[in-house]
């Protein structure tokens, strides 16, 4: 009994199913041909001495597999070339990375109620409130460490040690107090703020972002350290600013030993009319509060970002312009005209002064007895 699998010539004619109308439906179309798998000599290539009447073709997948393998090398070779462009072209910066903010910067000058005691500085410091400080950097110390939501007690110890040292550079480093460098200062500032700083260098201003003595403390050449171990005491703290940064603020008072470079000759008075010694000291009082802002990328580069500085100093009067250096009075000289409020820069906590302030008389070293 014939079945489907019969050739069609084998069901008569006539019967259902039979005939031309079994494959009346079946439609031959070209796709349906060029999917074929199979393919049927030509008259010319089955008079030759062949076993077999048809010939394989090859599958659409093999056909296309070439095609897809270079496809894919292609797109890999792309993938790793952008990664090293992005790599090459700013590998210090993450893509997550915030711009960093233009430095805001308060100078509060301190005039003096009357003539700058002076003295040998040992004695200057002995007798005022700088007789308990620290010597140089031993006066900045580290608060405890410790993790916090996003950073590891390694990294918060990293923007603390970073900070330390823009305060050990800007506030110490006698090559920077008086003889001018900027680069101790410079190399520790993210670059993003580099621009304003070298403006700050060489044009200052005060217009409160472009004045030399918010980045740094620096003395102009008439004055020089009398004593290079400048007094320190303050305080340091540091927050979590979001998950992508740590805030620093450091709250610092330095009391610097002065005295002229050229020493004016003992009884002779000086511009404003007070007599001076030939080469008496004085103290200089700095209190800096610094606010530090740390990505990820400024700590793995140990830079920081200064946002905001906010400085007091004094003796010295309050019409001087000290964007480009502190204008220190030294001993003997006073200022004139009528005073402020008394302001005492070695008092820590909230810092708040007019535009200019009257320096303390407890700010001041007292004569021996």
């Amino acid at each position: 009994m014939a079945g489907r699998a019969d050739p069609p010539e084998g069901t008569p004619e006539g019967l259902p199913g039979g005939g031309e109308d079994e494959y009346r439906s079946v439609v031959f179309d070209e796709s349906f041909v060029k999917a074929a798998r199979l393919q049927e000599f030509s008259a010319q290539e089955r008079m030759a001495e062949r076993t077999r009447a048809v010939r394989s073709l090859p599958s659409p997948a093999s056909r296309s597999g070439s095609t897809v393998a270079l496809l894919l090398v292609l797109l890999i070779a792309a993938l790793l070339g952008t990664a090293v462009y992005l790599g090459v072209r700013d590998p210090s910066r993450s893509a997550s990375a915030k711009r960093a903010e233009p430095l805001r910067i308060t100078l509060i000058p301190l005039a003096p109620r009357g003539p700058v005691p002076g003295g040998d500085p040992a004695d200057l410091y002995a007798h005022s409130p700088a007789a308990r400080f620290r010597v140089g950097a031993s006066g900045i110390t580290l608060p405890g460490a410790q993790r916090t939501e996003s950073f590891s007690e390694s990294q918060v110890m990293t923007a603390l040690t970073t900070a330390k040292d823009y305060l050990v550079e800007s506030s110490l480093d006698p090559e920077v107090l008086t003889g001018g460098a900027v680069r101790p200062v410079r190399i520790l500032l993210d670059p993003d703020q580099l621009e304003q700083f070298d403006r700050s260098m060489n044009a200052p201003a005060a217009d409160g972002y472009h004045a030399a003595t918010g980045w740094l403390v620096r003395y102009p050449a008439a004055v020089v350290l009398a004593d290079p171990e400048v007094r320190v005491r303050g305080t340091m703290s540091v927050v979590e600013a979001g998950p992508d940064a740590l805030e620093v603020t450091s709250d610092h008072t330095f009391a610097y030993a002065l005295r002229r470079a050229t020493p004016a000759r003992s009884g002779t008075p000086d511009a404003t009319g007070a007599a001076s010694g030939a080469w008496q000291a004085s103290l200089f009082t700095v209190r800096r509060e610094l606010t530090f802002r740390f990505d990820r990328d400024d700590l793995h580069q140990h830079r920081a970002e200064l946002l905001a500085s906010y400085v007091q100093a004094g003796p010295q009067r309050c019409a001087d312009d000290a964007s480009r250096t502190l204008r220190p009075l030294l001993a003997g000289e006073r200022t004139t005209g009528r005073a402020p409020a008394d302001t005492d820069p070695y008092s820590l906590g909230e810092a708040t002064a007019a535009l200019c302030g009257s320096l303390a008389s407890d700010a001041q070293p007292t004569p021996p007895r």
